[in-house]
């Protein structure tokens, strides 16, 4: 019988994988679980994934060469994210393990939080909220409707043409940009940063977009509009966005990511008053979750049965598929 590691820590078991992909898992094997409350890595990874044939891996589990080096058994690294950054793709292949990725589940998931903190910035829901728990009485502020605004969508990909169509079948005016997609109106990064009320950046977090806003973009920023990350805090220069919150340029802002580890927000930005945070939890649906982790489910069936399936990323150089059933 095949054996599968699943490297969730047993608090992220439920919320990041959930019970009917793991059914689904050990219907296919021998199911290996972490019983560390962190998700396994180095050593610890190598450790647990001996004998192991395949690796079903939560995004907070690095896989540097080491892992492929030294687990001659292993066939194939699972990630259930879409983000492989810290796994050694190229390693994976030199020793001949395939490497898959999960597909975008969240779209809706994610969108739904953008509106939601769009909302919140222009009618100071959170503000008002906790001004009532504090025993306070806020004091009302005249709000913006998000019909008749202009969002500013920074990448046109998969998220970015759900909100698109979201904001506008509210009434939304909205401007894109992103260089690599052609079948869009596109707007210039200046213009576009000039005349939205909410700007959104959605490009995939690369070496090319490190720093997407930083310190002349946000100055670019339509006095008082509101800034939305929830895609990756690597796009943001968190000093910049500081300095245009201290100095009023914009008027608030909503992140569901940022530096912090696994891509939190970073505390002393969270904390201030006119910034609303979340954990990195705009994915974090139960129609999500299940989404990617089932997806690993049906990739582990076909990777069982010796055939590279839909999001593998190095099928040309998968040679230890022979080593499975052996």
């Amino acid at each position: 019988m095949s054996r599968i590691l699943l490297t969730h820590s047993p608090d992220t078991l439920a919320n990041y994988y959930g019970e009917r992909a793991l059914a689904g898992l050990k219907a296919l094997g021998d199911v290996v679980l972490n019983p560390d409350e962190n998700p396994l890595e180095g050593d610890a990874l190598i450790r647990a994934a001996a004998d192991c044939d395949l690796i079903v891996s939560y995004r907070q589990s690095p896989s540097p060469a080491a892992v492929f080096e030294r687990l001659p058994k292993l066939a194939a690294f699972l990630r259930c994210a879409i983000d492989i950054r810290n796994v050694d793709v190229a390693a994976a292949s030199k020793s001949g393990v395939l490497v898959t990725q999960a597909s975008a589940g969240f779209v809706t998931s994610v969108t739904e939080l953008v509106v939601g903190f769009m909302i919140d910035l222009s009618r100071r829901v959170t503000p008002h909220a906790s001004s009532y728990h504090s025993k306070k009485i806020p004091q009302a502020v005249m709000g913006r409707e998000l019909r008749g605004s202009t969002l500013g969508v920074i990448g046109y990909g998969a998220i970015g043409r759900e909100l698109v169509r979201v904001a506008r079948a509210l009434g939304m005016r909205v401007l894109i940009n992103d260089p690599y997609v052609k079948d869009i109106e596109q707007t210039p990064i200046d213009e576009l940063l000039a005349q939205s009320d909410f700007v959104v950046p959605l490009a995939v977090a690369t070496a090319e977009t490190e720093n997407l806003m930083g310190e002349k973009e946000f100055q670019q920023m339509k006095r008082g509009a509101f800034f939305i990350n929830v895609s990756r805090g690597n796009l943001v220069d968190e000093a910049a966005l500081l300095r245009a919150l201290d100095s009023g340029r914009i008027a608030g802002c909503a992140i569901d990511v940022g530096r912090a580890p696994d891509q939190l927000p970073t505390p002393a930005l969270a904390a201030r008053h006119d910034v609303i945070a979340t954990p990195h939890t705009a994915g974090l649906t139960l129609p999500a979750i299940e989404h990617q982790s089932l997806e690993t489910v049906a990739q582990a069936a076909e990777i069982l049965k010796g055939r590279a399936p839909k999001g593998a990323v190095n099928a040309e150089h998968w040679t230890r598929k022979a080593l499975l059933g052996t």
